[in-house]
């Protein structure tokens, strides 16, 4: 694993945990459709993209013509 996977993998656990966190505290109510989901997705993605290299968004940027 290199360098930037692991902080990926790290970010996308903070964002994951941090949801969690508050959603078990009362903080916020992820029970509803909400934009909150959204960010748990793009939590998720981070982390396993750390370890299986595939990226949704690397892939539309390439397609874009990005280097």
């Amino acid at each position: 694993m290199t360098i930037n996977s692991a902080v990926n993998a790290m970010a996308g656990f903070m964002v994951m945990l941090s949801l969690a966190l508050a959603h078990f505290t009362g903080q916020i109510d992820m029970s509803h459709v909400s934009w909150l989901w959204l960010t748990a997705v793009v939590g998720a993605n981070l982390f396993q993209s750390a370890f299986t290299g595939f990226c949704p968004a690397a892939k539309i940027f390439k397609a874009a013509g990005l280097k």
